[in-house]
């Protein structure tokens, strides 16, 4: 039978990269995002290779709109075999010191609450099932910790922390759920961060039950980032005190 792939935050990049992967797989691929005409054209590149794609035009921060506009995918496309989760950060991104309960919670309602959202909405069909996949993407401030991404770093360490808790409590029950931290860009013709080369590492990871991670791209060559930046801020605080 066809199966479902519904991909939250859908984009030119990413979301295009695991929805060919998925479609080429026999997936037919639900859109969703807020920008419905840009949702449209992604949904045109796809039907011209060949895949079952329609978009469901959302804004992930109203929690309504996210769960009707899933509900909607289920209703035309069949029930979501496989929910991605990947929206791009967006507002204000800040240092670990400027962090605000405002800066912090704008993240926290985009990435955690959204895919609380997402999940609650799609779980109880998987669990009826028996069956279903469930991967939650987070960035790579998730597992290092970035003072110049704090705001967003702290939201994306909560999802990923629920991610293994899903894990944790659903495998038994026949639902995978797996977070990918992105390490890397999105580099067109990459050998690492190609948007295909991306997909067929979440169609993969969504073929491997057991693993609850997978990363992608270099985490110490990010943590050897982090280091510099703070050393060099560091100097500078130095330089301007005298």
């Amino acid at each position: 039978m066809t199966k479902t792939l519904a991909i939250i935050g859908a984009g030119p990049g990413l979301g295009m990269g695991v929805a060919r992967i998925f479609g080429r797989h026999g997936f037919r691929v639900g859109l969703i995002a807020r920008n419905q005409d840009r949702l449209e054209n992604l949904a045109g590149e796809l039907a011209e290779q060949g895949i079952t794609a329609v978009a469901f035009p959302a804004d992930i921060r109203d929690r309504d709109a996210l769960a009707a506009a899933l509900t909607s995918a289920e209703g035309e496309l069949g029930p979501v075999d496989v929910l991605e989760y990947s929206p791009s950060p967006t507002g204000p991104i800040t240092n670990a010191a400027q962090t605000t309960a405002a800066s912090a919670a704008a993240q926290f309602e985009l990435h955690v609450l959204g895919a609380v959202t997402a999940v609650r909405t799609v779980l109880p069909g998987m669990l009826a099932r028996g069956e279903g996949t469930v991967l939650l993407t987070t960035g790579v401030s998730s597992t290092v910790p970035a003072p110049f991404l704090a705001n967003v770093g702290l939201a994306m360490a909560g999802l990923r922390n629920w991610a293994h808790t899903l894990h944790a409590e659903l495998h038994p029950r026949g639902i995978h759920v797996a977070t990918v931290t992105i390490a890397s860009g999105i580099i067109p013709g990459d050998a690492v961060a190609d948007p295909d080369v991306i997909g067929a590492r979440y169609y993969d990871l969504y073929r491997r039950c057991d693993r609850a991670e997978e990363v992608i791209g270099d985490l110490d060559a990010f943590r050897a980032l982090v280091a510099e930046r703070i050393g060099t801020h560091g100097r500078s605080a130095t330089s301007a005190t005298g």
